[in-house]
């Protein structure tokens, strides 16, 4: 009996590290592939529609629409550089300035110790969560992006897969839902009001924009133009 629970043990042992190394492949794979092909959809669009679906809500759908930096206003990426991470242009995935202030208890500066590059691995790859097991499968994807992805490409990706809304993904929908047209036309105040949700997509709404969001706004803006606006953007060839 102990000699076939010992069999058993390994067989699962076995078949766990296999499932963890297929796993990691299909990882590897994606990162590789999506270096260069749009990504049709990610695992928080997934994670949302199946958690409606099972909730009974069938009139929810996820919509993204795809589109490359260069049919992108220049100042979407400048927008979520200055509200979410602006260091991004130079970190390799992870601003430890910020995370010990989190750690210290401090506020960032209005935004979290999440790098755009650690959002965009979480988005893209897992599921929503504070867990530390999902933290340390995304700081693994963090560095991995980091080494296959250019920063443009990072940034491209982050834009296309962010959530503004409910069902809304990706900066081409939002901007044509609530500005009615393409995102290759954003001005820099809508740019902004679309960063002041990100934090909180579905509390903070980019269609009837509360004292709170229009004050981040105007945060956002002020912290664009100090940044130097567009010249930024092409100082670091994100564009």
């Amino acid at each position: 009996m102990k000699q076939r629970k010992k069999i058993s043990g390994q067989r699962l042992k076995t078949w766990a590290l296999r499932l963890t190394i297929g796993l990691a492949g299909i990882v590897l794979a994606g990162i590789l592939l999506f270096s260069f092909l749009p990504v049709p959809f990610s695992a928080v669009m997934a994670e949302r529609q199946i958690g409606a679906w099972l909730s009974g809500d069938f009139r929810y759908a996820a919509h993204s629409d795809w589109v490359e930096m260069k049919n992108i206003s220049p100042w979407m990426p400048l927008a979520v550089i200055a509200s979410e991470d602006q260091k991004f242009p130079n970190h390799w995935g992870f601003d430890v300035q910020a995370i010990q202030s989190v750690l210290d208890g401090e506020e960032a500066r209005m935004r979290g110790a999440s790098t755009l590059s650690q959002q965009t691995a979480k988005n893209v790859f897992l599921w929503d969560g504070r867990s530390w097991i999902r933290k340390g499968l995304e700081a693994g994807l963090t560095v991995a992006i980091e080494t296959v992805w250019t920063k443009r490409r990072i940034l491209t990706v982050y834009l296309n897969v962010a959530e503004f809304g409910e069902g809304i993904f990706g900066v081409e929908e939002a901007s044509q839902r609530y500005f009615h047209k393409p995102a290759s036309r954003l001005t820099m105040a809508e740019a902004a009001l679309l960063a002041a949700v990100l934090p909180n997509p579905i509390r903070f709404r980019a269609d009837a924009p509360s004292a709170y969001v229009r004050q981040r706004q105007q945060w956002i803006l002020r912290q664009m133009r100090q940044l130097g606006g567009e010249g930024f953007l092409n100082a670091h060839k994100l564009r």
